[in-house]
């Protein structure tokens, strides 16, 4: 076993160094679907599914949906949804500011909420989109500008004594990345459009973040912990598409659902809060002639897996966490739960999710927070209210969330692909409101 999760978390840094953002995520997973045979719909036309076919949809360039249909009539859906950005700074337009004719900085903003320090005195770069003007037509390129290009400089010791008394650092004077002297003055337009293979003035718009150039590693006497950037969500993207490719067909839908913008509210239209998976799952459903009364019950019938990333007691600071209910890395898959539904998990979900693991071999952990301590919300609340199944939070633990570089569990990787698979490979049944078999 322990040979299986060093593989895993191989495979789990090798996709963390090669995905800077969102973009990027749904890039490379387009290319290990198409690997193993999926073929690509498009929303802007008609689909021709076809039974035992495999199939993924895009949105936005940023979402994504993948499914596989079964050679006979299907139960529900088992959905596994989770999110691919994560906090960063985001490029503003006319970015460039030359300061005292001598350096020029850029202009950005916060996406999502950061732990701004982190982003201190460490190499970064630029990734994303750009909108090319080519031959009287718009056209998407993803650029990753692969060279330590940025870095943020900290205010010396001697200019702030309040430096390690709590200082508050302001996102507009503080943390903007510098990215040479003078001679680097009009030179992100020219680097970007040679990376995109196009002239200047063929630049119509773009859409860059920051990213940290630190590459994912193991790091502990044992080697027994994962430090990366983005491992919040990464983490379950990952190991969520190793078990949907894994997975053997079962009597309902596999759905592997990856969404955008979670960081910022999921509202917008490649977001939680968007239509993306009610659209997909009634195309679906209508594209193998079922009408819709066959939906809703499709959907009586179906469970949803929201996986996003849960904090680990933090051994600096264990009094934020809840007295008896903790998550710690290395120690199995975390189901949370929260009174006010920031987490969607009941007594239902959580019970199919435990019978689910114990067929999985998998040890699962019970997190709550603190009483009188909000945390933060996932997709899963919101997805379900665009497609009503049940639903359970899910997560990995880890410590130092929305860090530039934050730390896991090597060991959790390999159990949460192990469950992944084993619900891809179930179907649900609801026998009457009250009363479910797990198949």
């Amino acid at each position: 076993m322990e040979d299986d999760f060093k593989d895993i978390n191989k495979g789990l840094c090798a996709f963390l160094d090669k995905t800077p953002n969102s973009f990027f995520a749904v890039q490379n997973i387009k290319e290990r679907l198409a690997e193993a045979g999926f073929m690509e719909l498009q929303e802007s036309k008609k689909w021709q599914l076809q039974a035992g076919g495999k199939y993924y949809v895009s949105r936005n360039s940023s979402a994504l949906l993948a499914f596989v249909l079964p050679q006979a009539e299907y139960l529900g859906f088992q959905i596994y949804a989770c999110h691919c950005d994560s906090p960063a700074f985001k490029l503003k337009h006319n970015a460039e500011i030359v300061v005292d004719e001598r350096y020029v900085k850029l202009n950005v903003e916060k996406y999502g909420g950061m732990l701004l320090n982190t982003w201190l005195d460490r190499p970064l770069s630029l990734a994303g989109r750009v909108l090319c003007s080519v031959e009287g037509r718009l056209e998407a390129r993803l650029l990753n500008i692969e060279q330590d290009l940025l870095l943020i400089p900290n205010l010396a010791i001697h200019m702030n004594k309040e430096a390690n008394e709590g200082f508050k650092l302001n996102a507009q004077t503080d943390m903007l990345p510098l990215m040479g002297g003078l001679t680097a003055k009009g030179g992100l337009q020219r680097l970007v459009a040679e990376k995109c293979g196009v002239s200047p003035e063929q630049l119509v718009d773009m859409e860059l973040f920051l990213y940290n150039r630190m590459p994912a590693t193991t790091v502990g006497l044992e080697q027994e912990y994962v430090a990366s950037g983005r491992l919040d969500d990464l983490q379950c993207v990952f190991a969520g598409m190793e078990g949907f490719l894994a997975a053997e067909a079962g009597a309902s839908v596999p759905l592997f659902c990856m969404l955008d913008n979670e960081e910022v509210g999921s509202g917008t239209k490649q977001g939680a809060g968007a239509s993306f998976l009610k659209d997909v799952l009634q195309r679906i459903n209508r594209g193998l002639g079922r009408d819709e009364e066959d939906y809703l019950v499709a959907l009586a019938n179906s469970l949803m897996l929201s996986a996003d990333n849960a904090h680990a007691l933090h051994p600096n600071h264990t009094e934020k966490n809840d007295l008896s209910n903790k998550a710690y890395p290395n120690e199995g898959v975390v189901v949370k739960y929260s009174a006010n539904q920031k987490y969607t998990t009941d007594a239902v979900s959580g019970a199919l999710v435990q019978l689910l693991a114990k067929r999985a071999g998998v040890p699962l952990q019970v997190f709550y927070n603190r009483s009188d301590m909000a945390g933060g919300s996932t997709l899963g609340n919101i997805s379900a209210a665009q497609a009503a199944v049940k639903a359970v939070d899910i997560g990995l633990a880890q410590l130092a969330m929305h860090s530039a570089y934050e730390m896991a569990g090597v060991k959790d990787t390999a159990y949460l692909a192990a469950l992944a698979k084993e619900f891809f490979a179930a179907s649900v049944v609801e026998a009457a409101d009250g009363t479910y078999y797990l198949q």
